[in-house]
């Protein structure tokens, strides 16, 4: 049985090169048994009602691994919580929660997007619980799609901008290594798979003494070219 792991593609209209590379990935990848995909697939998703031709073509893509017998698994990101049961039934995919254990290989794992971990970068943690609030998601959903539209596109518009800020506080903004050993602890899991950092690694340590763990933390894709020349690459984790 093969599983991947994937997260942070950010994917979007103004990105074709990384568009591509999923294409690439999908068509390589149709043999698959698992996909889990642990968010921020998109740069902006403020509705399932989003007609655009960009969003049905990424809809289409997964829809055919799910016709070719790929049990595919979405877990919401920073950037996409507002995707949600619509475009789960229009796909065929799976919607996990944050912080859901797996299985994998006879190996207890915990799949997380991976912005809680960062828990010294308390003002986005405020952020996040002002914006991914029941009322405020109520509330997004119902602004009339063209407005929900013009915000995602200054979303897109503001990413890099974003990114460039994120580099100046890196250490802040990384997963803290205590909060990691406490979200393992608390479901009792000896591996955890995550994303959002974008530092793309394998850590192995110890919970406690004779307790071995591993991090595994997913890579972006915005080096598009090295996701679609091999799958090896370390923002594609295969098991």
């Amino acid at each position: 049985m093969t599983t991947a792991f994937i997260a942070d593609l950010h994917l979007s209209p103004e990105r074709p090169d990384i568009t591509a590379a999923f294409e690439a990935f999908c068509e390589r990848n149709a043999c698959l048994d698992k996909l889990y995909i642990l968010g921020d697939l998109f740069e902006a998703w403020l509705g399932d009602d989003d007609p655009s031709e960009f969003a049905v073509h990424i809809k289409s893509l997964l829809k055919q691994l799910v016709d070719h017998g790929v049990q595919v698994y979405f877990m919401p990101g920073n950037r996409d919580f507002m995707l949600g049961k619509k475009f789960a039934r229009e796909v065929g995919l799976t919607l996990l929660k944050d912080e859901t254990v797996i299985e994998l290989n006879g190996v207890r794992t915990l799949l997380m997007h991976g912005d809680t971990l960062c828990t010294a970068d308390q003002s986005y943690l405020r952020y996040r619980a002002v914006i991914q609030h029941p009322i405020t998601r109520f509330l997004l959903a119902r602004l009339p799609l063209k407005t929900r539209m013009s915000i995602a596109k200054k979303l897109r518009a503001n990413s890099g901008t974003q990114r460039a800020l994120s580099h100046q506080r890196l250490q802040q903004m990384d997963a803290q290594h205590a909060a990691v050993v406490k979200a393992m602890n608390n479901h009792q899991v000896q591996q955890l798979i995550h994303g959002h950092t974008h530092r793309a690694a394998i850590h192995c340590f110890e919970l406690a003494p004779e307790r071995p763990a591993k991090r595994i933390v997913l890579g972006d894709w915005y080096d598009a070219q090295k996701i679609q020349q091999q799958n090896t690459y370390v923002g594609i984790y295969m098991a």
